[in-house]
């Protein structure tokens, strides 16, 4: 059965799959946390509830929806979005592969205020393991991050790279190491060079001599994922089209992660798009495998 994955359990993604698994499309979620919504404690702007209604609420409301009509909800953190006959989508614990992508994320994490990062994007500092590893190939690298994306973007470095090493900047591991990758703790003064990145420097006064960084703190936002796969970004935000679609086929955006207004009733209405161009985007693709 042809199938759709949608990375994101909040009003866009759930939007979208009620009208993707309505159409007899298998279609699964894959979210992580309730991201913003979980802070609004009261949500009165929003059609449909004659009280106030909390953020938590109304995501468990819609998830239960979606479960009643046979969409699959899964709990896990999506590290990784790849291309290969079908889209696969790569969580800390598996991979899943579809037909159809929707990226219903959110607004992306912030990059961290670190003096350096704005200054060597594009010489030194990228943000996509899987599209510019080729560059720093036999050069050491290191990966800013402490969790489960930082450790994926290292391993994508590790069969290329000098040596790889993951800069906490202060912060606890909250992923499992292997050995084979080394650890920095030490809290970061500023990344420095000449014309590119050349090495990162602490704030106890000892530096580190590192060509290439890769940022990975937090969990993948949603420009991270969709730079992984060649869509087009801007301004931290996914580009698409008026119904939803990205410049690559088969993979659609929805919600604040595709910027504009930043409300429920927005994402609501661009999962529903996204959702209905995929019933027909898929169908096509049906047809002509016929």
């Amino acid at each position: 059965m042809s199938n759709v994955v949608i990375i994101g359990n909040g009003p866009a993604g759930i939007s979208a799959a009620l009208y993707t698994t309505r159409a007899g499309i298998d279609t699964t979620i894959i979210g992580k946390d309730y991201g913003a919504l979980l802070k609004a404690a009261k949500i009165e702007n929003y059609y449909g509830f004659p009280n106030p209604i909390s953020g938590k609420q109304l995501i468990e409301d819609g998830m239960e929806q979606a479960k009643r009509l046979g969409v699959k909800i899964i709990s896990d953190e999506v590290v990784g979005l790849s291309y290969s006959d079908k889209f696969i989508v790569l969580t800390k614990d598996r991979q899943y592969s579809g037909d159809s992508v929707i990226i219903a994320t959110g607004t992306s994490r912030t990059t961290p205020k670190i003096k350096g990062l704005k200054e060597y994007e594009g010489h030194g500092v990228s943000y996509c393991a899987v599209c510019d590893a080729f560059f720093y190939r036999g050069k050491d690298v290191a990966v800013l991050g402490n969790g489960e994306y930082a450790l994926h973007e290292a391993l994508e470095l590790l069969p290329t790279s000098k040596s790889v090493t993951i800069l906490t900047n202060g912060k606890e591991l909250a992923a499992e190491i292997p050995a084979k990758i080394k650890v920095n703790t030490h809290v970061i003064e500023e990344f420095s060079g000449s014309e590119v990145l050349e090495k990162v420097i602490f704030q106890d006064g000892n530096f580190m001599n590192i060509s290439g960084l890769f940022v990975a703190a937090g969990v993948a936002g949603s420009t991270d994922l969709a730079k992984k796969i060649g869509a087009n970004t801007e301004n931290n935000k996914i580009l698409v089209d008026g119904n939803m679609a990205t410049n690559i086929q088969g993979l659609y955006a929805a919600g604040d992660c595709t910027g504009g207004l930043l409300q429920i009733s927005k994402a609501v209405y661009e999962g529903a798009k996204a959702g209905n161009d995929i019933i027909k985007y898929i169908r096509r693709i049906n047809k002509k495998s016929a």
